[in-house]
């Protein structure tokens, strides 16, 4: 199924800043980053969609769609090296590619408008996506479910 068909964007106007709508996360699965998840909802800002188009061209036109699947239903959940941070990893059967997202969580004490955010995203070689479950502490496995 191709990435339009897979996440539908709302965009919600928030004090002049454009976020998009991405999808929900299971509170229970994220809380092996932190257990103070105040929101289960997911969103994707202007200014970060921007920071992805410029920093891995392509991969957010072709595979954005892939979003919500990703933060669903992560392969991996790894220690990131920010707080209530979660580095997400996931492989997507239907083309075999492999990506990375990095996910902030919104907590107790983040301003009352915070929700949970996508930080960046990209697709990933199996040399880095090895790399990574060699070198960081794995929280999270979808083979250990």
């Amino acid at each position: 199924m191709p990435p339009s068909d897979i996440m539908a964007h709302k965009k919600i106007e928030d004090e002049g800043t454009d976020v998009h709508f991405i999808g929900k996360i299971n509170k229970a699965l994220y809380s092996c980053i932190t257990d103070d998840i105040t929101t289960d909802e997911v969103i994707i800002t202007d200014e970060r969609i921007q920071h992805i188009k410029d920093h891995h061209p392509k991969d957010y036109e072709r595979f954005a769609g892939y979003m919500t699947e990703i933060i669903a239903h992560p392969d991996y959940i790894l220690a990131a090296n920010l707080p209530n941070t979660a580095f997400i990893l996931k492989r997507i059967e239907d083309n075999r590619e492999l990506f990375e997202l990095i996910l902030r969580l919104k907590i107790k004490n983040d301003p009352a408008d915070y929700k949970n955010s996508v930080i960046t995203f990209l697709r990933i070689k199996q040399k880095k996506w090895d790399k990574y479950l060699r070198n960081k502490k794995i929280l999270y496995s979808s083979e250990g479910k």
